[in-house]
């Protein structure tokens, strides 16, 4: 498979498991319409900080959770303004990411700077992605072509799933080297292979329904579908009679539905059948909403017209009396593609991921999709620039309220600050990010699931129990501990073997070994990711 070389990227390849590992810290909750001091138990979440970071902050609970991941990252045009310090020791990339980048559009060297940014952040995603999860990424001809390249390289290139055409402005757009610019791309890759994926309908595809809706009831509008081929009669089974007012029905020259199939239609009454001169036609009735009056799926299309920047726009004033973001996305377009579910298994929950938040069309897709189903989908928002509070976090508030003549969605987040790293400079644990924190990051390290405190019948300093392997973090801020018989003596869970953390072992080895215990040193042996 070809692979893209830029200069920087053997410096950033695994740079993700160099980045520091930091907490979260609450800074409030908004809950029924008001803020709050306490954390809500929405799961619903607002980050304020670099997305590396945070990215690399959510594994502990987060890795292979994200059932859809939706990113509107800097185009790179060369006029954008776009600052991500990621810190590298390399003098030439610190020089090329601690600087403003993309002011000067002749600037060549502007797409490994992007792509340097880039890499470790999809790497991130795709470790936060679920085994059947999507990933959506918005880009325009600046990077496309770069982005899918570095995608099959860490998703996959049999995961690449499509590349969509979105038409994203009415009107003629701005002129490029003579033509009018009203395109960009949507990428969607998934983590593993997948056989199918369907997706509410657009606005384009419901339009073609007629609507009945006082007729149909719940079901509304339809369109219909010939059950009767013209082509070859090569199928004997495909060619029975259907029985419509005492006259047999028979194909022209055979039906595309089996029997049992069609029996259950007509049962249903899905068909449609219509005489004239003695001749009949019989089509199947494919209603807009199923039988509890949802909206029903189909196949997503990889050329979409529609909805359009301009409807971001508005949508942006009717929230905050001004337009106060350039070219965000339509809610719509949002809805659309978080709507899709992989080879039909649909659940409406799930937890839904933009890292480069912007101003929050993300989360307001997600409000918005659970109050058309009835869902509970949770996001996690995270925006690095100074408006996630401004304008990402407020215009969350808004919509859950309600806005101009839009009723509220309702619903609640938590709105969060990176906090401090796990490790101190020297490589000792940095006891300000609390006991909690601490044992939330031994356990993942050790198992890569997330500690779930429930209660247990046993000492202080146990984590849990993995695969028969059962976990204890014996540390104390202002003493050393030790593993010694004392110790062993307080633990009460049976398990095959037994990972013990602490600062000193008296236990000697062929005890350990007999009885399947492994002795862990604090700081040395903390695994870092």
């Amino acid at each position: 498979m070809p692979t893209l070389h830029w200069i920087g990227k053997d410096k950033v390849i695994n740079h993700h498991m160099d980045v520091p590992f930091k907490v979260l810290e609450h800074s409030y909750g908004f809950d029924n319409g008001k803020q709050t001091d306490k954390e809500t138990n929405s799961g619903n979440k607002i980050i304020h900080g670099d997305n590396l970071e945070a990215l690399k902050a959510l594994l502990p609970e987060y890795e292979g959770r994200i059932k859809c991941i939706y990113i509107d990252p800097p185009y790179n045009t060369g006029n954008e303004n776009w600052v991500y310090n990621d810190n590298l020791n390399d003098p030439k990339i610190k020089k090329w990411l601690g600087k403003v980048v993309g002011k000067e559009a002749e600037d060549l060297t502007r797409h490994d700077k992007w792509l340097c940014m880039m890499y470790p952040r999809l790497q991130l995603l795709q470790k936060l992605l679920k085994s059947d999860g999507l990933i959506f990424i918005s880009l325009d001809d600046n990077e496309a072509v770069y982005t899918k390249m570095i995608l099959d390289e860490i998703f996959g290139a049999r995961n690449f799933i499509q590349q969509i055409i979105w038409k994203n402005k009415y009107g003629p757009g701005a002129m490029t080297k003579g033509f009018g610019n009203i395109h960009e791309y949507i990428l969607c890759y998934s983590k593993n292979p997948i056989t199918s994926i369907e997706a509410n309908l657009s606005k384009e595809e419901q339009s073609k329904y007629k609507l009945k809706d006082q007729y149909f009831d719940i079901r509304g509008g339809y369109i219909t579908q010939p059950l009767a081929t013209k082509s070859k009669d090569d199928r004997p089974n495909l060619v029975y009679p259907i029985n419509y007012n005492g006259t047999d029905i028979y194909p022209d020259k055979q039906w595309i539905w089996s029997k049992e199939r069609m029996q259950n239609a007509i049962e249903k009454d899905w068909l449609q059948i219509n005489e004239k001169n003695g001749n009949f036609s019989v089509r199947f009735k494919q209603y807009l909403r199923d039988e509890n009056g949802l909206m029903r799926k189909g196949k997503p299309i990889s050329i979409m017209t529609g909805p359009y920047n301009q409807d971001g726009t508005s949508e942006m004033v009717e929230i905050f009396g001004s337009k106060k973001f350039d070219n965000p996305k339509p809610v719509a377009l949002i809805e659309y593609l978080l709507s899709m579910i992989v080879n039909g298994n649909e659940d409406k929950k799930g937890i839904y991921l933009d890292s480069f938040a912007g101003s929050g069309t993300t989360a307001h897709a997600v409000l918005n999709l659970n109050k058309q189903d009835g869902g509970n989908r949770e996001f996690i928002c995270i925006e690095m620039m100074d408006y996630a509070e401004t304008i990402t976090a407020e215009r969350i508030k808004t919509v859950i309220n309600g806005y101009g003549i839009v009723e509220g969605t309702k619903g609640n987040f938590n709105f969060y600050e990176l906090g401090q790293p796990m490790f101190l400079e020297n490589g000792n644990l940095n006891e300000i990010v609390g006991d909690d924190n601490i044992r939330q990051f031994i356990y993942y390290t050790e198992t890569k699931t997330p500690l779930t405190e429930t209660k247990h019948k046993d000492n202080k300093h146990f984590l849990g129990k993995n695969n028969d392997t059962a976990y204890y973090f014996n540390y104390e801020q202002d003493e050393v501990t030790t593993l010694d018989h004392a110790f062993l003596a307080t633990m009460k869970t049976k398990a095959e073997q037994y990972v013990i953390y602490a600062d000193n072992c008296l236990l000697t080895k062929d005890f350990m070994m007999k009885h399947n215990i492994i002795f862990k040193k604090i700081p040395r042996d903390i695994t870092r990711f």
